[in-house]
């Protein structure tokens, strides 16, 4: 009897998720990565366009309505220069400097004295941070409040770590009705940049209180082309 609850419980889960996907057209899709990929090529800019999927909501008061927030690692990374710093004990910092990761020992974050310029500029030149063990306590004491590094223990590779940040996207509902995340770029192909949005739309809907019936509108747009509408 509970090997049936679980097929059934399992079978509702993929019947959902069915339902979920179903809402975004694999055509629309696909011919909207066409169109924006193939017109980044005819521009022949002279670096390689980020491709950022634009959400618009409905039906959520950001003042009443709980804050949602969630990370998705997509199965390509979407900004491969995207800068990454290491905050890192010794063993992290040699292993940062063998496959040419930028990084900060505690004695350089020492330094900056929680100076609060010297913080801000640090954290404004970096997409994200990553922290061995024995320095992730300091942090707080070391910065102070800002943006708040991922762990990273020894028993991982460093450089795997860094690939997962680079591929992971956040959703966060925050005052406004309006977000866009990078789910790939030009220099990728189709079908990668297809994998990518649909795996960001799908967890994203997933977040919401009601599913579908919170999207009000669904884009998709190159670094310096114009919106193409998905939903």
């Amino acid at each position: 009897m509970e090997f049936v609850s679980v097929c059934l419980t399992l079978m509702l889960g993929f019947v959902h998720t069915l339902f979920l996907l179903s809402k975004l057209q694999s055509d629309t899709l696909r011919e909207a990565i066409t169109q924006i990929t193939t017109q980044a090529k005819e521009k022949n800019r002279n670096f390689t366009e980020t491709i950022e999927l634009q959400i618009g909501l409905k039906n959520y008061d950001p003042q009443k309505d709980k804050r949602f927030s969630g990370s998705v690692k997509l199965p390509y990374i979407p900004r491969p220069k995207m800068k990454v710093c290491m905050l890192g004990d010794a063993q992290h910092v040699e292993e940062a400097e063998k496959i040419g990761l930028e990084y900060m020992d505690v004695e350089s974050l020492k330094k900056l004295n929680k100076n609060k310029k010297l913080v801000k500029k640090l954290a404004k030149k970096y997409h994200a941070f990553l922290a061995s063990e024995a320095v992730i306590k300091q942090i707080p004491r070391l910065l102070g409040p800002g943006k708040f590094p991922t762990l990273v223990t020894h028993q991982e590779s460093l450089e795997s770590k860094v690939n997962e940040t680079k591929a992971t996207v956040k959703f966060q509902l925050k005052k406004v009705l309006c977000m866009g995340v990078a789910v790939g770029n030009c220099g990728m192909e189709e079908k990668q940049i297809f994998q990518n949005v649909q795996m960001s739309v799908n967890f994203l809907v997933s977040l919401l209180k009601k599913n579908w019936q919170n999207v009000r509108c669904l884009n998709l747009k190159t670094t310096m082309g114009k919106p193409y509408r998905l939903f």
